[in-house]
């Protein structure tokens, strides 16, 4: 066993922990980046060409956050020398009289983010070949836009090992043993830290109850799926088509992104999917979300074919209120916690980042965590100590 002390441990190399790790070596933090598998991998949720990045949330927190997500995103796409972010606009359809839509107006006029409403009898003018639902109301997020992911990821962690940071991958942790000194065993080594951060996506539990925690988390595989134009760049990017989220009432949101990655293929999905274990996700075959989408695209989005061209999958982490997991561990304060993105997390990255480095350096984090606690899980949070 070496007998060097890192400052700071970080587990897993997703967006999540590379923006943890690159906050820590921009604050001159000696660290080390941890990840199970050969990068680059799919296996994870930080994979895949694009995410939707917005402000429209019911939640004036997210809101807020984001103001600072933007930022620091347009910083490293400085640094990096690379775009990583196209300003497409997110169209907003939801029922008029349900609280989710009035709840993302309302967040969206507080906080002064552009917006734009639309009426119903403009919509087609403003969104052609999109049919609003009766009863929906619809508004564009103007702010909103497309992160390219990959991109992002990569930028993220070279800028970072341009910091003198270290990444070993394919180090599979099978140990972690809490103290004033943190020993982190993987397959190949042990390596110690004065502070440890755990973003580990779907395999956040499988390390938790090796430090004694185990928290409410569900991981489901989500069918990603491309939808061919009739005609090609009828929703595309370069048409200045936008990205959408659809609410609908007591079910999953359905989203989607212009054509882009695939030239002819639209990407729109359902906004959850089937439990299944992280390393068995290839067993998981349920396609009834598919269904769903089909249904949809044959109401709202006639020019596509409503059967999907290529389906790929992902992992969502999610917890009970789908909101994050942000904080340090109930019995070892220098044990941070990223976890539970429940499928929204990417577009936080850099935000979400700089906290979790805040924490692990012994801050006070730049943002209010209370709706990230652990606590508000009690009666689900099993301690194995």
């Amino acid at each position: 066993m070496s007998t060097e002390v890192h400052d700071c441990i970080v587990i897993g190399a997703g967006i999540q922990g590379s923006s943890t790790a690159y906050h820590l070596a921009q604050n001159k933090q000696k660290t080390l980046l941890l990840e199970q598998f050969v990068l680059p991998h799919s296996r994870g949720s930080s994979h895949g060409q694009t995410r939707i990045i917005r402000k429209a949330y019911e939640e004036d927190f997210y809101t807020k956050m984001m103001h600072e997500s933007y930022e620091l995103w347009a910083q490293l796409e400085r640094e990096a020398g690379v775009q990583l972010f196209r300003r497409t606009g997110l169209l907003v359809m939801g029922p008029e009289n349900e609280e989710g839509f009035s709840n993302i107006k309302a967040t969206l006029q507080k906080n002064e983010v552009p917006t734009v409403l639309l009426e119903r009898k403009e919509f087609s003018q403003h969104i052609p070949n999109v049919n609003l639902t009766d009863g929906n109301g619809a508004l564009v997020d103007t702010t909103a836009g497309v992160l390219y992911a990959d991109r992002s990821l990569r930028a993220i962690q070279g800028l970072y090992q341009n910091k003198g940071g270290v990444i070993k991958d394919g180090e599979k942790v099978i140990d972690i043993k809490p103290g004033a000194v943190v020993t982190v065993t993987t397959e190949s080594g042990v390596y110690r830290g004065r502070s440890l951060v755990i973003t580990a996506g779907p395999w956040a539990n499988t390390l938790l109850t090796r430090a004694g925690l185990e928290l409410p988390l569900k991981v489901v595989k989500i069918n990603v799926c491309y939808w061919k134009e009739k005609i090609p760049g009828t929703y595309s990017v370069s048409h200045r088509f936008p990205c959408f989220v659809q609410y609908n009432p007591k079910e999953a949101e359905i989203y989607g992104l212009p054509s882009n990655e695939y030239p002819g293929l639209m990407k729109v999905c359902y906004h959850t999917g089937s439990e299944t274990e992280p390393d068995e996700r290839d067993k998981q075959k349920d396609r009834g979300d598919i269904d769903i989408l089909s249904r949809y695209i044959t109401r709202c989005f006639p020019g596509l074919v409503p059967a999907p061209a290529v389906v790929e999958s992902c992992l969502y982490t999610v917890t009970p209120d789908h909101h994050f997991v942000l904080d340090c561990h109930p019995n070892y304060s220098n044990i941070i916690i990223g976890a539970g993105f429940s499928g929204h997390g990417f577009k936080f990255g850099p935000v979400v980042g700089k906290v979790l480095c805040q924490l692990a350096m012994g801050q006070v984090p730049s943002h209010d965590l209370s709706p990230f606690c652990i606590k508000r899980f009690q009666s689900h949070t099993k301690s194995a100590l």
